[in-house]
């Protein structure tokens, strides 16, 4: 009974995917499915193509089928799928489907199962780039707009900027007098200088070097009239 079941099942498959299907022996056959890749994803990639294959134990459809998958020889890599990688991950997730049709005719239901499993992985896959990109996109927007940007204004922010604000202005204020206190002594030095007699001048080594007023009582006298007594 199991047989006949299992001719039947051929059948239909034949006419549902009459360039798809190869036969492998009398009991084993392969599907090969054709994938959509995720709708923003790399553009005009080409689809990627992948095999299940399905063997019939005696008591199939009593049974599950054995499985695998494959890809086709020579097939380009394919960026977000990896058939070898990938193996495991999609047998198992054809699990439910097989427990759900136990007793029925199942492969139909398995290819379609298939195709939906291994498109929402590309998907998953193809998300999880499109996220980075647009995560690094916006850190970078962010540090870009932060050149533009501002301490925020609140009452804390404030005090803290009147308060080196206030501090900027008594140092400027300070340098400045200590500025003018030294140029005012440079002057007073200067102006006391140039009051100096001739006598002390000459009695400071500074004769020659400065003016002194000849009617000064104390104006240094001529050398000429000088004597040296006895």
């Amino acid at each position: 009974m199991g047989r006949e079941e299992q001719v039947e099942e051929r059948e239909v498959l034949d006419s549902i995917f009459p360039e798809e299907i190869t036969d492998i022996s009398e009991t084993a056959y392969k599907v090969s499915i054709t994938l959509d890749n995720p709708e923003f994803d790399i553009e005009d990639a080409e689809q990627p193509v992948i095999y299940l294959e399905i063997s019939y134990p005696a008591d199939y459809p009593d049974v599950a089928p054995e499985l695998n998958i494959s890809s086709p020889p020579n097939a380009p890599k394919t960026p977000r799928l990896d058939v070898q990688d990938d193996r495991e991950t999609l047998l198992e997730s054809l699990q439910p489907t097989i427990e759900e049709n136990m007793g029925m005719a199942m492969v139909f239901t398995l290819v379609s199962a298939l195709k939906e499993s291994a498109e929402q992985l590309m998907a998953e896959r193809a998300n999880a780039v499109q996220a980075e990109k647009e995560m690094a996109a916006k850190q970078a927007e962010e540090e870009e707009n932060r050149k533009f940007q501002g301490t925020p204004v609140n009452r804390e922010t404030f005090l803290e900027w009147n308060a080196r604000f206030q501090k900027e202005i008594l140092e400027e204020e300070q340098r400045q007098r200590e500025e003018k206190e030294a140029e005012d002594k440079k002057k007073k030095s200067v102006k006391e200088e140039k009051k100096l007699t001739g006598r002390q001048l000459w009695e400071r080594g500074l004769a020659g070097k400065g003016d002194y007023d000849e009617d000064d009582e104390d104006a240094m006298p001529a050398v000429d009239k000088l004597k040296v007594a006895a």
